[in-house]
């Protein structure tokens, strides 16, 4: 199953489209934009952005459309979420006060922590072990390279560059290889 936003009528909502089947269920109805859809590890939730509340916030919902809630509380507005590995964690891309930043939380939305912040962080996603999460940064102003970075999930260990032979954006790991 993948689950997927799509746009009709200047609407776009959160469906779950079963690849074996062709059957295509709608999570999500209204008057808002839902995107970024992340599946939880088993399977059974969907983390996602949405304006619905009128700004761009965090929420959950089963993946059989019940159960939504809002998650995002802090100030500012929340994107590009992602489920940890061990389905205890959500990272995500926080902008406010001119400034994007890398942050985690709890499933439930407590717990709130900024690992990195700069003109433009954005897309975070875990390493297969849960410590580690990569994002792409872009200098301020738009201009220069994008690069990759790595930080520290726990906030224990500083962030660093990735080094990439261009420029680099929208990274995600490989699972675990034998």
């Amino acid at each position: 199953k993948v689950a997927v936003s799509i746009a009709n009528e200047g609407n776009t909502d959160l469906f779950v489209y079963d690849l074996r089947s062709g059957r295509l269920t709608r999570l999500t109805s209204g008057f808002a934009i839902d995107t970024s859809p992340s599946f939880s590890p088993d399977g059974s939730q969907i983390v996602f952005n949405s304006d619905r509340g009128g700004s761009q916030q965090l929420y959950i919902v089963k993946a059989n459309g019940a159960g939504l809630k809002r998650i995002s509380f802090g100030s500012g507005r929340y994107a590009t979420p992602q489920w940890s590995p061990e389905g205890d964690k959500i990272a995500f891309t926080k902008m406010s006060g001119g400034v994007f930043a890398i942050g985690v939380m709890d499933t439930g939305g407590g717990n709130e922590r900024i690992l990195s912040s700069s003109f433009l962080d954005e897309a975070p996603t875990w390493a297969p072990n849960g410590r580690v999460l990569m994002f792409f940064r872009q200098p301020a102003g738009g201009r220069g390279v994008s690069k990759l970075y790595k930080v520290d999930a726990l906030g224990i260990l500083p962030e660093s560059a990735v080094n990439t032979p261009r420029d680099a954006s929208d990274p995600t790991w490989s699972p675990l290889l034998p």
